[in-house]
């Protein structure tokens, strides 16, 4: 399970195609806050971006939980939210090929568990 030619799809639509990849998918130094930062004005633009890399952590857990975090400023995202994105998305650029891989040579059977509650 590979979601690459999606992740270069988000790229590409998000214009970050060429862009320097980043070595990690935040920066540990940044600190985001609700109260503290710049409006982003484009909050529609920031919802579907975010929508988009919730979809990719279906396959790419090393980003799941700073998309999380990123998405609880959804209402009311800043600059620094969407420049924390724009990090992230330049980090998939830099790890595209990562992904979950099942080999279709073997007898894996693949089990999982959802609980609703």
């Amino acid at each position: 399970m590979n979601q690459k030619k999606y992740a270069l799809e988000l790229l590409t639509d998000a214009h970050l195609l060429a862009c320097k990849p980043a070595p990690t998918p935040t920066d540990n130094h940044a600190k985001l806050s609700s109260t503290r930062s710049v409006p982003f004005t484009d909050v529609e633009a920031y919802r579907i971006l975010i929508g988009r890399l919730m979809y990719l952590t279906n396959t790419r857990l090393d980003i799941t939980f700073y998309v999380q975090q990123l998405s609880q400023f959804i209402v009311k995202p800043a600059i620094a939210h969407y420049n924390a994105t724009i990090r992230i998305l330049r980090y998939i650029k830099g790890a595209s090929n990562l992904g979950l891989f099942f080999s279709s040579k073997t007898s894996t059977h693949l089990k999982a568990f959802c609980d609703s509650d």
